[in-house]
């Protein structure tokens, strides 16, 4: 039985309701909590992509990446857990795991089912929540791995953001 049913949670996937890039993260994280999604990425055999100021390496340690100069230019993991999901991976703090996946990729039953898996296996690695809320809108997860659960699970009801409407502008936003 999947976590979600596409039917019931679809308006949490439409780009024009949600934003198009959705904010994931795991809260009250370490470097601890970083390293073991680095060492998730690298023995999955999900594809995997380190950059810093778009210059693609090899993956450094968390601890490494965490400590380098606040001027220093923006790193970023980029993770496919299948070949057309992106998930990019944000390292900018150890207080927090941020991370963006695109809602156009994630269209169908199909594709929900690999988004809770990856969230899944996030969650299950580090023992804690992962939760997604619409392009800025932080305090407002809809839909997340409970770690008590051990699923994906809905946080808030898919009927009212239909309601509400669209997402417009704010910080992290694509538009």
């Amino acid at each position: 039985m999947p976590d979600l049913l596409w039917d019931d949670v679809k308006n949490f996937f439409d780009p024009d309701l949600m934003g198009a890039l959705p904010d994931v993260c795991v809260p009250e994280s370490s470097v601890t909590d970083w390293e073991a999604v680095f060492d998730l990425a690298r023995s999955t055999g999900w594809t995997w992509e380190y950059s810093e100021g778009g210059v693609t390496g090899s993956l450094p340690s968390a601890a490494e990446v965490l400590s380098r100069p606040v001027d220093a230019d923006s790193a970023a993991l980029r993770v496919w857990p299948v070949p057309d999901v992106l998930a990019i991976f944000c390292p900018m703090s150890a207080d927090e795991i941020d991370f963006d996946v695109d809602l156009r990729e994630l269209q169908g039953q199909d594709r929900v089912d690999i988004l809770c898996d990856f969230l899944g296996a996030i969650g299950r690695r580090l023992g804690k929540p992962v939760v997604m809320t619409s392009g800025g809108d932080y305090g407002n997860p809809v839909l997340g791995f409970d770690p008590t659960a051990d699923r994906v699970v809905l946080l808030a009801d898919p009927q009212l953001v239909e309601l509400v409407g669209p997402v417009t502008g704010g910080a992290g936003s694509d538009e």
